[in-house]
C-alpha cells in the first residue's frame, strides 16, 4: 500500500497545480493561503495599521448592529468555500476557498465549524497597495461568479468605498455607489445599518 507523505510546507506544492478543498484540508503548514479556481494564492504579508483599523471599525459596526439578529458577521482569517455554480458542495468538487476581510452571512445553514459554505450575503475586502489589483479584479470576478449579492471594496489609503450589487438578470455586478467623504453609506443587505463613511476612517481623521 502506497501512502502519500503529508504536506508540511507550502514549498512542497506545485505552484502550477490545481487543488481542491479536500487537498486544502490535508495541508499541515501554518501559512495562510486561498484557492482561486484550484490555484494557490499566497497571502501578501502582514497588512498595514490603517488596513487593520478599517477592518476593526467595520467589524465593530456590523457586529453591534447584528447582535442577537439572524445575520452574522465574520472577520478574516475565516474560510469561505465557494462551490462552482451548479456543482455539488463536496470537498473534492470545491476549488475556491477565500478569506474575505469581512463577510455577513444571513443563512445560518451556511455556517459550520469550518467556516461558510456558499456565498455570503455581503463581502468586504479592505485593500492595501499589494492587494488592490486582486480585490478589484480577481476577487470581484470570483464573488460575481459565486453570486455574492453585495461586494464592497474599501481603500484606506484613498479613504474610499466602492459598493457593487449583483444583478440576477445579468449575473454581473453593478457599481451602485462610491463614497469618499463623511455621509451615509447605504447597505443593500442591511438597510437599517446606518453606517457613515466616518465610522470606517475615523482613526485617519483623528
Amino acid at each position: 500500500m502506497t501512502t502519500t507523505a503529508p504536506v508540511t510546507s507550502l514549498a512542497d506544492l506545485d505552484p502550477d497545480g490545481t487543488y481542491s478543498y479536500a487537498d486544502y484540508l490535508s495541508w499541515q503548514f501554518e501559512e495562510l493561503v486561498e484557492l482561486w479556481r484550484g490555484k494557490i494564492m499566497r497571502r501578501m504579508g502582514a497588512p498595514a495599521d490603517r488596513h487593520q483599523a478599517a477592518v476593526g471599525n467595520l467589524f465593530l459596526t456590523f457586529g453591534n448592529h447584528l447582535r442577537r439578529q439572524r445575520c452574522q458577521v465574520r472577520v478574516a482569517p475565516y474560510d469561505v468555500r465557494l462551490p462552482r455554480p451548479g456543482q455539488p458542495a463536496d470537498q473534492k468538487a470545491i476549488y475556491t476557498v477565500v478569506q474575505p476581510d469581512i463577510c455577513v452571512i444571513c443563512d445560518p445553514a451556511k455556517i459550520d465549524e469550518r467556516g461558510c459554505l456558499g456565498a455570503p450575503d455581503l463581502v468586504i475586502e479592505v485593500t492595501s497597495p499589494r492587494t488592490q489589483a486582486r480585490d478589484w479584479k480577481g476577487k470581484l470576478d470570483l464573488y460575481e461568479e459565486a453570486g455574492v449579492p453585495e461586494y464592497w471594496i474599501v481603500s484606506p489609503k484613498e479613504q474610499t468605498i466602492a459598493v457593487f450589487v449583483h444583478e440576477a438578470a445579468t449575473g454581473r455586478y453593478q457599481l451602485v455607489g462610491e463614497y469618499s467623504e463623511p455621509g451615509a453609506v447605504p447597505c443593500a443587505t442591511l438597510p437599517g445599518l446606518g453606517l457613515d463613511w466616518a465610522d470606517i476612517f475615523k482613526e485617519a481623521e483623528g
